[in-house]
């Protein structure tokens, strides 16, 4: 789950990471109150969307007074930014960010994140702060600099002293980078942050140092255990149809493509993904059932995956291990007809009762081509959709 850079910045603060004085702004009025209650000459008008990159696309203002305040204010609130994450779309922005300006002395990045290779949190830094890490990583990976932090002992020390000489933080600035790392580590952790992300990290001119953007990701699966994180969730900042299949438990990312997938099983479904951009066509979403399909379940992801307008076909691939497949059968009949169907429809059937499960889609009536295969089931529902 995402949160807004002001919501990551209250997180951080609780843990003592050093943030900018900082109120979120709904309104033009409330962005010019923010701004007076601060008490600094310099402002920043600061878009809040769920993305990267606001600052390339105008939704970060340096205001010089209240005027600028108000001006950009009513600039930027209500305004559609599109970056290079938020997709041609873009996203609208109905709140700002007020916070008090810094003198800046120079910038740096760091990021903590969860190495699958190694199941340890690695925490990385690098002096070329501002820029997009991953610029940074193809460009330059010599400057990218990175702890793997033992999940007994934490993040030590050392460590976090060692990074800071790595990217050159000033001396007189050392220890407190060394608190920063400390606490934002902290923070990661008993909160179960998927990414936390500082760029910039920056030093000022009185020596601080202070996290000047926060992105900070959650894991959803433990959101159970942090009811204050679950509370700043932003539903409009999200797909509706993720929404609403989050309302059935169903795992659903939407795609860009027209062929429509519902599977069982996380793998399998990247599976089905591959093998459908194999021969040729695009999904158009990740749909993983799960493991325990019932046919309401069936029919609300068929009527998520048809509330895309792009999607031209629907390819089924099921596994049934702990699902039968003949459950899995009558419940793809019932969907079609409850929500009448009239694309093309092709479902491919493996595992217990598969026979059963198949006898029942040939005796069905309907129009759903059978599949023997995943190969077999790609390539038809390309041809058909084409």
């Amino acid at each position: 789950m995402n949160i807004h850079e002001y919501q990551g910045k209250e997180v951080l603060r609780e843990f003592g990471v050093s943030v900018p004085a900082g109120k979120v702004a709904f309104s033009v009025e409330d962005a010019v109150e923010a701004a007076e209650s601060l008490g600094t000459n310099v402002c920043v008008v600061k878009a809040q969307i769920h993305a990267g990159g606001r600052g390339k696309a105008g939704g970060v203002k340096v205001a010089k007074g209240l005027d600028e305040v108000r001006t950009y204010a009513e600039e930027i609130l209500g305004k559609t930014l599109v970056t290079h994450q938020t997709g041609p779309e873009g996203k609208e922005v109905k709140r700002l960010l007020i916070e008090e300006g810094c003198d800046i002395q120079k910038e740096y990045y760091i990021g903590l994140v969860l190495d699958r290779s190694t199941s340890r949190i690695v925490m990385m830094a690098s002096e070329e702060g501002g820029t997009e890490i991953e610029e940074v990583a193809e460009k330059t990976p010599e400057k990218i600099f990175r702890e793997t932090i033992d999940p007994v002992v934490g993040l030590t020390g050392y460590q976090a002293r060692r990074l800071a000489f790595a990217i050159n933080i000033p001396p007189e600035s050392l220890n407190k980078a060394v608190g920063f790392m400390m606490s934002l580590y902290q923070a990661f952790v008993e909160k179960d942050c998927s990414i936390a992300e500082i760029n910039p990290l920056v030093t000022t001119g009185d020596g601080q140092v202070l996290a000047l953007d926060a992105k900070l990701n959650f894991d959803e699966n433990a959101l159970y255990k942090h009811k204050d994180i679950a509370g700043l969730r932003d539903l409009d900042e999200e797909d509706e149809k993720e929404i609403e299949a989050s309302k059935y438990d169903l795992s659903y990312i939407s795609l860009d493509g027209n062929i429509g997938c519902m599977v069982n099983g996380a793998g399998l479904a990247m599976a089905t993904m591959d093998i459908i951009k194999h021969y040729g066509g695009d999904p158009a979403n990740f749909l993983d059932v799960g493991g325990g399909a019932t046919t309401e379940k069936v029919t609300e992801a068929f009527k998520i995956i048809l509330a895309d307008q792009n999607v031209k076909g629907i390819l089924v691939n099921i596994f049934g291990g702990i699902m039968k497949c003949d459950v899995i059968a009558e419940g793809v009949i019932g969907a079609s007809r409850q929500v009448g169907l009239d694309i093309p429809l092709v479902v491919r059937l493996e595992g217990t009762n598969v026979e059963q499960g198949k006898q029942l889609l040939e005796e069905s009536g309907l129009n759903i081509t059978s599949a023997s295969s995943m190969a077999d089931a790609a390539e038809k529902i390309v041809a058909l959709v084409n």
